[in-house]
């Protein structure tokens, strides 16, 4: 019988793979928080959450909070775990991306992605964990990105932040499971959320051609898939079948991953170049 949470909380639970988690979840009976800064989406995302709760009693709640804030956090969410209790399943789905040429990119950009995606997974977990560990049971499941366990062209920043967060749920895994507590870390492809639609303009031409290779999924598909494998103990979650083979196939390659990505890239601004003389004539 798959495992019945009590009480979960998202971040970045207004939107995406957030929302579509809470929503699933909501399914099943969980109570619920979704923690996010925006109010009005927050608000807009309860409703939507409600409509699919499975009892008349079940609590969706929401946190309107920055995740990059640690002291005004942890104080928000010793608040909450004093008055609805401690949380059996934290999803950290909270995270923002902002694609470019390395050269081009601002530096306060660099900062901004690892202050949300790395730092703010962080705050959140600092802040529950010691219950967790007092408790002696709980789940975690950080989200990072394919571009969290290979280097793609256009994602020096995103990357970065996303192989910090792989990194983080390593040693946390280690460390938490003598003390019962799981962690689960996710390595989702493209997936059809606000924050793709966001970055798409923004992508370099290099990074449109190497992502045209890969399947999008939606974010309730995706959301499935986390929730299937977290039940059943799994650490490392790749939804989709593309997701799963460039990520074995970059374990199994090694260090002959780059050469493969050079030539992948190659191909992509002989294209790049093909398309700009067209247009120049």
């Amino acid at each position: 019988m798959a495992e019945k949470y009590r009480l979960a909380l998202i971040t970045g639970g207004s939107s995406g793979i957030g929302l579509a988690l809470a929503k699933e979840l909501a399914q099943e009976g969980t109570d619920l928080c979704l923690l996010a800064r925006d109010e009005v989406k927050l608000a807009e995302a309860k409703q939507e959450v409600q409509k699919m709760a499975a009892r008349d009693n079940q609590i969706i709640t929401t946190l309107s909070c920055d995740i990059t804030k640690h002291e005004a956090l942890a104080e928000t969410l010793d608040a909450f775990v004093g008055e609805n209790g401690l949380p059996d399943l934290v999803i950290n789905s909270a995270g923002v991306t902002y694609p470019g040429y390395f050269q081009e990119l601002d530096i306060d950009i660099f900062h901004w992605l690892m202050e949300v995606n790395y730092f703010g997974t962080l705050h959140v977990c600092k802040s529950l964990v010691s219950g967790m560990i007092e408790r002696g049971s709980g789940t975690i499941v950080n989200i990072s990105s394919q571009a969290g366990f290979i280097g793609v062209f256009g994602y020096s920043g995103y990357g970065a932040s996303k192989y910090a967060v792989r990194g983080f749920s390593d040693v946390l895994r280690s460390e938490m499971k003598p003390l019962g507590i799981q962690v689960s870390i996710v390595f989702p492809p493209d997936t059809q959320t606000p924050q793709l639609d966001f970055e798409d303009p923004l992508k370099p031409m290099e990074t449109r051609e190497l992502a045209g290779n890969v399947k999008i999924l939606s974010a309730e598909t995706v959301a499935k898939a986390i929730l299937k494998a977290v039940r059943k103990g799994h650490y490392v979650i790749i939804p989709g079948i593309g997701g799963k083979f460039f990520y074995h196939l970059t374990r199994l390659l090694g260090n002959l991953t780059y050469p493969v990505m050079d030539w992948m890239v190659r191909g992509a601004q002989k294209k790049k170049n093909i398309e700009s003389n067209r247009k120049s004539k």
